[in-house]
C-alpha cells in the first residue's frame, strides 16, 4: 500500500534530478515534502521501515528513514543500512540522519570515519554534522571535536569526493553550531581553502567553508541549533 502511494506521488522531473545525483532504478521520484502527509498518517513504524528499506527503491528507502524508530535500532541494523546505501543521498540524508537520533551515534560514526570506505566515512562525518546542529554543546568532548578538525585539515584534500564534501560540511557545522570551537573552525576553514568536488558528467563544484561561515556570522546565526534532526 505504501509503495503504491509513493508511486502515485512520483514526478518525472524529480526522478530525473535524483538520477542525475546518483540514484538508480527502482525509483519513483517523490519530493521529500510530498512524503509528509503519509508520514504523519503512519508515524514511527520500524517493521514497516525495514520492509521499505529492503526494497532498494530510493523513495521507499528515504521514506523508511522518516518513519524509522532509531532508538529501537542496533549497531548491526545501521551496518545493514549503510551497506545498502549506494549513494550519498542515502548514506548522508537517511542513514546518518537516523543514526544521529540514537545513543550510539558517536560510537558508530567514529567507526565509519576510520573505515576507509567513501560512503561510510561520508555518513560518519555527516552524522556529526546532524548531531552538532541539534544537541547541546555540553554533549560533546571539546578535545575530540578539536582533534577531528585537525584530522579534516590534514586529510580532506586527499579524501574521496563524497567524504570531502561531508568533511567540509563538518568544518562549517562546527563553525556555526559548536561555540567552544567556533574560532578554530574558522581558522581550519581558512587553512583548507576552496575544496573541489568532481561530479560525473557535471561541472566540478567548489566548496568554501570559510566563506559560508562568514555569511552565517553576518546573519547572526552563530550558535544555531535545529529543534529536530529529522524533518
Amino acid at each position: 500500500m505504501v509503495m503504491q502511494e509513493l508511486e502515485v506521488l512520483g514526478k518525472e522531473r524529480t526522478k530525473k534530478t535524483y538520477l542525475s545525483n546518483g540514484a538508480h532504478e527502482p525509483i519513483f521520484g517523490v519530493a521529500t515534502g510530498a512524503m509528509k502527509p503519509l508520514a504523519k498518517k503512519i508515524k514511527k513504524n520500524q517493521p514497516l521501515s525495514e520492509q521499505l528499506y529492503a526494497t532498494g527503491n530510493y523513495d521507499a528507502m528515504y521514506f523508511a528513514g522518516i518513519i524509522a524508530d532509531p532508538m529501537s535500532m542496533s549497531e548491526a541494523d545501521f551496518e545493514r543500512w549503510i551497506d545498502a546505501a549506494y549513494f550519498y543521498m542515502l548514506s548522508d540524508f537517511v542513514v546518518a540522519v537516523t543514526l544521529a537520533e540514537t545513543d550510539i551515534a558517536q560510537d558508530v560514526a567514529d567507526k565509519w570515519i576510520s573505515s576507509g570506505d567513501e560512503l561510510r566515512m561520508s555518513a560518519g562525518w555527516s552524522c556529526y554534522c546532524w548531531l552538532l546542529g541539534n544537541r547541546l554543546d555540553s554533549e560533546f568532548s571539546e578535545s575530540k571535536i578539536s582533534s577531528m578538525l585537525d584530522q579534516v585539515k590534514n586529510t580532506i584534500l586527499d579524501s574521496p569526493d563524497r567524504t570531502k564534501s561531508a568533511m567540509n560540511n563538518f568544518i562549517y557545522t562546527v563553525g556555526i553550531s559548536y561555540l567552544p570551537l567556533h574560532d578554530k573552525a574558522v581558522e581550519t576553514a581558512k587553512a583548507v581553502g576552496p575544496v573541489e568536488i568532481r561530479r560525473d558528467k557535471k561541472k566540478s563544484s567548489i566548496l568554501h567553508a570559510y566563506e559560508n561561515i562568514q555569511k552565517e556570522i553576518e546573519r547572526g546565526r552563530i550558535g544555531f541549533k535545529r529543534k529536530y534532526v529529522r524533518c
